[in-house]
């Protein structure tokens, strides 16, 4: 089975991976090291033996790795080699995690009832592994008391004090005051 593919693309739907292998007669090197297929090592080989024992074998020669002195091949069935880099490839998409950010947005004059609402619903998202920013947003005058109004923040982050970290200290972001918390590990 010899295919020539320059190179193969993995679609993995956020993005696209090329993986460049030269097979078969687009290896240009002179002597490679060769790897039998069933990976035992067969030694340094000129380029024209090592076609004629992969096309002997009717499988591929693919340069495994070509920054090595002497590049290495290997003889492989190159279409079976692509089938297991995708799935290997699809199999770590599985098991990432995307930790998403969620908001709580707060306002200088809340009372501390809806303050504990609040934060009961930060708890709940720093409980299924997300992070949260808090914005406490100011409007018209309130801009003048930002120091005051701080307290407000650093109540709110006090009442997820057990289970939260700070990841991102309180900055100033236009007209709003943000914290990001982090669950603790």
């Amino acid at each position: 089975m010899l295919c020539n593919p320059l190179f193969f693309v993995v679609n993995t739907g956020r993005y696209t991976i090329a993986n460049e292998l030269l097979i078969n007669d687009q290896i240009k090197e002179k002597e490679l090291r060769l790897i039998g297929s069933h990976g035992q090592q067969i030694g340094i080989v000129s380029l024209s033996d090592a076609l004629r024992q992969a096309e002997e074998e009717e499988l591929d020669l693919v340069l495994i790795a070509p920054q090595a002195k002497p590049p290495v091949a290997k003889i492989i069935d190159y279409s079976k080699y692509r089938y297991e880099m995708a799935r290997k490839e699809k199999e770590a998409k599985k098991k990432q995690k995307f930790v998403e950010l969620k908001e709580v947005r707060l306002s200088p004059n809340i009372d501390d009832n809806d303050l504990k609402t609040k934060a009961s619903a930060a708890r709940r998202f720093l409980e299924k592994g997300n992070k949260v920013k808090v914005t406490l947003r100011f409007r018209g005058r309130e801009m003048s008391h930002i120091n005051e109004t701080r307290r407000v923040l650093d109540n709110f982050v006090a009442q997820l004090d057990d289970i939260a970290v700070v990841d991102k200290p309180s900055k100033m972001e236009g007209r709003s005051l943000v914290v990001i918390l982090n669950a603790k590990k």
